[in-house]
């Protein structure tokens, strides 16, 4: 999972060719946001507790629900950068991956994650062509299930762990605070 600001010359999101140009996927490992804040968009996973994740993510959906209704919402900034319609897209599918990938945590032993390519995902489910209205809803829903999914998490389950396909190992908490960052980076983004 990625998340970063994007300015002209740079790419997050579909690889492959956008018109003319060549669109790159980012590669970036961003678990180092565990460690310090970021300097983007402030976020400081080190200062959230586990238990704040819930609102945190709920307050980031209905942020989403406010940069939907934008009328330029599903226009590109510039033709490499994401329009906020393809963010909010992916912040929908974060929710929701980060919700399967928590239930195999408390469900199995140090599950390995399956790949998920966000960049093909962008591109196959066709991001810029979704919407508004409809990617707005199914993030706030989405938003209200991985939302619950932390609340049930109990004291004991917090150790348990997790391995993402590049061999990132996670801590249910750890978790946790690694995903909230990632829809809040991306607000940050279209906030600009």
């Amino acid at each position: 999972m990625g998340a970063g600001r994007n300015r002209p010359g740079e790419r997050r999101g579909e690889s492959g060719t956008f018109g003319s140009m060549a669109i790159q996927p980012d590669t970036k490992d961003w678990t180092w946001v565990l460690d310090k804040q970021c300097p983007e968009c402030g976020f400081d996973a080190s200062a959230v507790s586990f238990t704040e994740i819930p609102a945190l993510t709920r307050a980031n959906a209905s942020q989403w629900v406010e940069v939907l209704q934008r009328p330029n919402a599903a226009t590109r900034p510039y033709p490499e950068v994401w329009s906020p319609l393809e963010y909010a897209c992916h912040v929908r599918d974060v929710f929701r991956l980060f919700n399967t990938r928590l239930g195999l945590m408390l469900d199995e032993d140090g599950p390995r994650f399956a790949n998920w390519d966000q960049d093909e995902t962008a591109i196959t489910d066709r991001y810029g062509e979704q919407d508004p209205v409809t990617v707005s809803t199914e993030l706030v829903e989405a938003g209200d299930v991985i939302s619950a999914a932390f609340e049930a998490v109990t004291l004991e389950q917090l150790d348990r762990t997790g391995t993402r396909s590049d061999g990132a190992t996670f801590t249910v908490d750890s978790f946790a605070r690694y995903f909230a960052h990632d829809p809040i980076h991306h607000i940050w983004d279209v906030s600009a």
